[in-house]
């Protein structure tokens, strides 16, 4: 038996799992830069922006003050990393690279794995992004009939609180170990391992996993490989 035997659902996560962000908005972002603050580093500018992204989410889910949504944690995120780097967070230069996050885009491999995969298993996109947002990237970007698509918006709460995936395994009727959370995010794959999930970790960039018990199951490079080893 293997370490993912039992799995009925493949969970996925979106945003950096199957989406790939930094390709899709990096054009937006040098473009942006190129024009207005030539001195300044696309990468750099994104790495900040994807890091301040993720602690406004906890701060979001800390602080318990109501449910910002994705979008807006993308906003507010952008707002600061402009001032981080001496521009001025206009109003246009705001909605400029918002606009960008409609045009993401699956990695190349990705549909093809699906495909292979979905005689097999249940695929479901589990994710943080708000439902109405979801459901554009899912029918007009990624371009694939997932069984279920699950916000973490009707937990009122970000990944990794316990019960985004809790909700999501009473909503497919399964127990939680019959779940796979699949994830570029390690902290994905360890939140969802701590609420009794299975998870492969699909290292797209080369980054460890946290130091915890809650260690994934499966570590993979790509789709493709992530096909290989479940199909």
């Amino acid at each position: 038996m293997g370490p993912t035997d039992g799995a009925v659902a493949l969970t996925f996560d979106l945003f950096g799992t199957i989406l790939d962000l930094g390709g899709s908005l990096r054009p937006a972002i040098t473009e942006l830069l190129e024009r207005d603050a030539p001195d300044r580093s696309p990468e750099a500018f994104w790495d900040q922006w994807r890091t301040r992204q993720r602690l406004e989410q906890y701060q979001d889910t800390i602080m318990m003050v109501g449910h910002a949504g994705y979008l807006e944690t993308v906003r507010r995120a952008l707002h600061y990393v402009f001032r981080l780097n001496g521009l001025e967070p206009t109003e246009q230069r705001i909605q400029e690279l918002m606009a960008a996050w409609q045009g993401l885009s699956p990695f190349p491999e990705v549909v093809p794995a699906l495909e292979r995969l979905h005689d097999r298993y249940r695929l479901v996109v589990l994710s943080n992004g708000d439902p109405h947002y979801l459901e554009h990237l899912v029918e007009n970007r990624v371009h694939f009939p997932f069984d279920d698509v699950i916000s973490a918006t009707g937990n009122g709460a970000f990944k990794p609180h316990p019960g985004v995936y809790r909700r999501a395994a009473y909503l497919l009727g399964l127990e939680v170990h019959q779940c796979l959370m699949v994830s570029a995010n390690a902290f994905d794959c360890v939140g969802a391992r701590a609420c009794g999930f299975q998870a492969a970790y699909v290292d797209r960039y080369d980054l460890p996993v946290e130091d915890s018990p809650f260690q994934p199951a499966l570590t993979v490079a790509d789709f493709t490989q992530l096909a290989d080893a479940l199909h």
